[in-house]
Parts: structure tokens; C-alpha cells; sequence
């Protein structure tokens, strides 16, 4: 037997430091129980920055300068970057070559590096940890309709909505589901989401 919950996510999708603490449910942790298998931790991407331009010797978006520059605008330990030209065209597939390009260090391209002796003007985003997006996230209660008779466990969205009316926001940015009894016992089944 499953039980589900859902992540829902309110007001701005923009990013802007750390949230307020009125969200509706302070937690963006899904309830304790059951244990889960699946990660419940959620993630956004900040604004993008673009702190220099490819004049001098390169175009330098490391994450220790756009730190000082933005304080509280990106975590300290983001989990991902990514940088694409101004333009938008995804850094690796500019054909240049990259000094740096990691979540630790940021993003530089050296001029020196590039055949024709000049980089591309980047900008670049970090992905962060919940507790630093404006977004206001949540999960819900756990929900179990259903029991694993007949055809199968069926926790469907539209059916839960019926049951527990303005409990589950209009769109549901997340799903996790967990079985009620040790996982072991669900070994080789077919769980669709």
C-alpha cells in the first residue's frame, strides 16, 4: 500500500534571496513518515549574473566574486551552475574551452585559451537549496485512498483532489510516494507516476 505526498509551490517563481518565513507550511520537508527512499529535497535556479564581460583576460563569473557582489542571492554551496552565452546558447556547445566551470569554483573562460582569442560574453546560475528561493514551497499531508486490491494502488491526483478539497494547490510542482510497509516488500513492482 502507498501513500503520496505532493510539493507545491507559491507566489513568485523570480528569485530573490531567502524566503520569507509566512509560507503558508515553513517546511519544505515532506512529513516523517514513512521513511523514504526518494530524495524530498528541493532545488531552484537563481537569477542568472553576468559580473564581467570577455574584455581583458577573459570573461571571470566565479562564484567567490558574484558571492561578494550578491550577497544573499546564491547560496554558498550551490549543488549545480550553468552558463550560456548572452544570448542564451548553453556554454559546451559554444565550442570554447572553459578554465573553470564547476559549482564550486563558477565559470571562467580565458582568452588565451580560445583559437581565435576571445571568448563569448557569459552569464551564468546557480542551483540552490530550497532555503534560498523566494518561491514559497511545501509539501502536503500524505494522502492514501487506496489499497493494493483489485487492479492495483491507485493514489490518483484527480481523486485525491475530490476526497480532500483545498488541500492540493491548482498545480503541483512535485510527487513523492512511499510505501506504508518496508520497502522490501515492494521489490520488482511497477510503480507509475
Amino acid at each position: 500500500q502507498w501513500t503520496i505526498a505532493l510539493v507545491v509551490t507559491f507566489v513568485s517563481p523570480s528569485f530573490g534571496g531567502r524566503p520569507k518565513e509566512d509560507s503558508v507550511r515553513p517546511s519544505s520537508e515532506p512529513p516523517e513518515e514513512p521513511k523514504s527512499v526518494f530524495s524530498s529535497e528541493y532545488y531552484c535556479w537563481t537569477q542568472w549574473f553576468d559580473r564581467d564581460d570577455p574584455s581583458g583576460t577573459g570573461d571571470w563569473e566565479t562564484l567567490s566574486d558574484l558571492l561578494k557582489q550578491y550577497p544573499n542571492e546564491i547560496c554558498p554551496n550551490p549543488v549545480d551552475v550553468e552558463a550560456t552565452t548572452l544570448s542564451g546558447t548553453p556554454a559546451k556547445q559554444t565550442g570554447e574551452v572553459f578554465y573553470k566551470y564547476d559549482k564550486t569554483s563558477g565559470f571562467v573562460c580565458r582568452n588565451e585559451d580560445q583559437k581565435q582569442g576571445m571568448c563569448k560574453d557569459y552569464r551564468v546560475r546557480f542551483s540552490c537549496p530550497s532555503a534560498y528561493c523566494s518561491e514559497k514551497v511545501c509539501w502536503t499531508e500524505w494522502f492514501d485512498r487506496d489499497d493494493p486490491s483489485g487492479t492495483g494502488d491507485w493514489e490518483l491526483l484527480s481523486d485525491l483532489r475530490t476526497e480532500n478539497p483545498g488541500e492540493i494547490c491548482e498545480t503541483p510542482q512535485h510527487i513523492q510516494a512511499k510505501p506504508k510497509s518496508p520497502l522490501s516488500s515492494f521489490i520488482g513492482d511497477n510503480i507509475y507516476m
